[in-house]
C-alpha cells in the first residue's frame, strides 16, 4: 500500500493496486476501491497561456479534460497571479510606512487631522513585532509606524519568493504553474504578514482585504485585467474552445502536444493571431541579412578593376620606354 499524488485530481490518494502503461498509470484507491487513470507528467498536454501578446504561464493538462474544468483552472491561476502581484506591490509599502490609515484620514496633513479631531484607533492596536520605526508616508496613505529592519526583511524576502513563483521567467524555465503554487504564494504572504503583525491588520487595509477576498477594485485600472470565470474564453488557432467539449475535440489524442492558447474576456472578440516568427527570430534574421549585406559589399570592393587604369598595371609600359615613346606630349611648345 502506497500514497500517491495524482496531479489530475490535485490530491493525495492511498493506493493499493496499480498497473502502469506507456504513458499512464491505472490505480485503485484504498477508500473507494474505484479505479482511476493518471497520465504521466512527461506525457501531458502543455498549454502556453497568453493574453494578447503577453506571455503569462505554462499549464499541464490532459486531452480528455473537459473545457469547462480547464477554463476554471486557468481562470483561477490567472486571477490568482494578479492577486499575488497586487499583494507584492502593497506589502513593500507596509514594510516602509506601516499600516493603512482609515479612509477619512488618508491624504490629510497633521494639521487637518487635528482640526477635524480625527483619530486612528487601529494604529494603537496594530503594532509590528519588535516595535515600530517612524517613517513618514509622503502620500499620506499609511501611518508611518513601520516595522523594524529585521521584520522588514521578513516581508521583503517573502515578496521575492512569491514573485518568483508567478514570474514569467517560469515559462523560459519550462516550469508549469498550478493552482497549488498560487495558493502556496498567498499562504507565504499571509504568514509573513501574521509574523510581523500578530495582532492583525485593520479591516480597511488593502492587504487584509486582498487576503480575505474582500478587495474592491471598482473604478481602478487593475479591475480591467481581472476576468470572471463565466466571462473567460480560451482561443486556439483563431478558434474559440467551446465549453461543453473536451480538449481532444480540438487537438486529437496526442498527449505530447504543445499549444499556445489565449485567454480573452467575453465580448472582446477574437485575439490577434500569433506571429509566424517571434521577435527573437526576427532579430536573428535581420542580423543575418545585415552581415550578408556587408560581406557582399566587401566582395564588390574586391572585384573592383579600376586599378587597370593605373600606370603600374600597363603591360606595354616597358616596351614604350625602350622605344622612347614615354612622356610624349601633343601640343604646341
Amino acid at each position: 500500500m502506497v500514497t500517491h499524488c495524482c496531479p489530475t485530481e490535485g490530491k493525495w490518494l492511498v493506493v493499493f493496486k496499480f498497473h502502469s502503461g506507456p504513458n499512464f498509470l491505472l490505480f485503485q484507491t484504498y477508500l473507494s476501491g474505484r479505479w482511476g487513470k493518471q497520465v504521466l507528467l512527461s506525457e501531458m498536454v502543455q498549454l502556453h497561456v497568453k493574453r494578447g501578446d503577453e506571455s503569462l504561464f505554462l499549464f499541464n493538462t490532459t486531452v480528455d479534460t473537459p473545457l469547462e474544468t480547464l477554463i476554471q483552472q486557468i481562470t483561477a491561476i490567472y486571477n490568482g497571479r494578479l492577486k499575488v502581484k497586487r499583494l507584492c506591490s502593497e506589502i513593500p509599502e507596509l514594510a516602509d510606512h506601516g499600516i493603512s490609515l482609515p479612509p477619512n484620514m488618508q491624504g490629510l496633513t497633521e494639521e487637518q487631522i487635528e482640526e477635524l479631531n480625527l483619530r486612528d484607533e487601529w494604529g494603537e492596536n496594530c503594532i509590528p513585532s519588535g516595535g515600530s520605526v517612524f517613517r513618514k508616508d509622503d502620500i499620506g496613505r499609511r501611518n508611518g509606524q513601520a516595522p523594524n529592519d529585521k521584520m522588514k526583511e521578513v516581508l521583503m524576502r517573502t515578496v521575492e519568493a512569491a514573485t518568483a513563483l508567478i514570474s514569467k521567467k517560469q515559462v523560459q524555465a519550462n516550469v508549469c504553474v498550478t493552482v497549488e503554487m498560487i495558493k502556496e504564494a498567498l499562504d507565504q504572504l499571509r504568514g509573513a504578514v501574521m509574523i510581523v503583525y500578530p495582532m492583525g491588520l485593520p479591516p480597511h487595509d488593502p492587504i487584509r482585504m486582498e487576503l480575505e477576498d474582500k478587495e474592491d477594485l471598482s473604478g481602478t485600472q487593475v479591475s480591467l485585467q481581472v476576468i470572471a470565470e463565466d466571462e473567460c474564453q480560451l482561443w486556439w488557432a483563431a478558434k474559440e474552445m467551446q465549453r461543453g467539449k473536451k480538449l481532444q475535440d480540438y487537438i486529437g489524442r496526442n498527449e505530447k502536444t504543445k499549444l499556445v492558447v489565449k485567454i480573452q474576456k467575453k465580448g472582446q472578440g477574437a485575439p490577434a493571431r500569433e506571429p509566424v516568427i517571434t521577435d527573437d527570430q526576427q532579430k536573428q534574421m535581420m542580423m543575418h541579412y545585415y552581415r550578408r549585406q556587408e560581406e557582399l559589399k566587401k566582395l564588390e570592393e574586391a572585384d573592383d578593376d579600376r586599378y587597370l587604369d593605373s600606370e603600374w598595371s600597363d603591360r606595354q609600359a616597358l616596351k614604350r620606354q625602350f622605344q622612347g615613346l614615354t612622356n610624349i606630349k601633343w601640343g604646341p611648345r
